[in-house]
Order: structure tokens, then sequence, then C-alpha cells
């Protein structure tokens, strides 16, 4: 069940699971190809990458992104100089991190939205646990949330959805 590319000099490259494609405006990617764009970005340390239905695309991509520790920044409004500061270098960071997407897979292919997160939901062995960041994201019930290292990470994937209705 694993999804892997080959090359066009014969290099094999696993990146996920086949039962975990999203189709997107009619083409079939893995959240996994989207994240490892992501994260060849220097200021980025970890992505995760869910689909959420969208009237046009069917399904749009979301991505949720980690920047190293001397990176971190807050994602909240606030009419504080400091904090515009931040947001505004979060939305061309959000900008970059899009485009750097769409010149690599096509444009219909970069992520709708980018949200910056201090961590991202994982289980104690550090899988990323996409199930919970969709339903938090989408203001449903995640579900178990036992197997995760760190419950409160759950909560950032909530405050994004919130800043996006």
């Amino acid at each position: 069940g694993d999804f892997a590319m080959r090359d066009k000099d014969g290099h094999w490259f696993i990146l996920g699971r086949s039962d975990d494609t999203l189709k997107v405006a009619g083409k079939r990617v893995g959240p996994a190809e989207v994240e490892s764009l992501l994260v060849a970005h220097p200021l980025v340390t970890e992505a995760a990458v869910i689909g959420v239905p969208d009237e046009v695309k069917g399904t749009a991509m979301v991505a949720f992104v980690v920047l190293g520790e001397e990176h971190r920044t807050s994602n909240i409004e606030s009419a504080n100089e400091e904090n515009s500061k931040i947001e505004i270098r979060n939305s061309k960071l959000e900008s970059e991190l899009r485009e750097l997407v769409a010149r690599d897979m096509g444009k219909p292919l970069a992520p709708s939205r980018i949200h910056f997160v201090p961590a991202l939901p994982k289980t104690r062995n550090a899988k990323v646990m996409r199930r919970v960041i969709r339903s938090a994201y989408l203001g449903e019930d995640p579900g178990d949330l036992s197997a995760l290292e760190d419950p409160t990470t759950v909560d950032s994937i909530r405050a994004a959805f919130h800043s996006t209705t």
C-alpha cells in the first residue's frame, strides 16, 4: 500500500501510503509529496497536509507547518505592532511556501491555506495524526486522543479553523 515515484535517473522515492491520496482538481496527490516540498524550505522543520471539502476543486489542501525554534512566531492576529510584524512575516512565508509547491507540482496543487503551528499532533512513536488534524480543523470531534504524545497540540489546529471561519 505504499505510494512511490521513480525519477528520470531511476531513483525511487517512497512518498507515503497509497490509501492516503487526495484528489485535488481531478489530480491525485499524496500529502507526503507536498509535505516533502514544504520541509525542503530552510525555515520549515515539519509539515502536515490534509484534504478538506472545496466547492471548486472537490478537495482543497490545507497545510500545517512547524517552523524551526528560532523562527517560531504567533499566528494570532493582534493590533499591537510586534504581532502585526509577525503576521506580515507569516503572510510572506505562506506565499513563498505556496509558490514553492506550485513551481514543482503546478498551481492547482498548491495548498489553499498554510497555517503555522507550534507542533503537530503525533503519536509517541512520532507518527503525525492527519485524521486528528483534519477533524480538529473542520471543527469535528477528533475522537480518541489517548495515542497522542501531547494532546494540547490539537488546540492550535482548532484555532486555525476558527481563524478561517
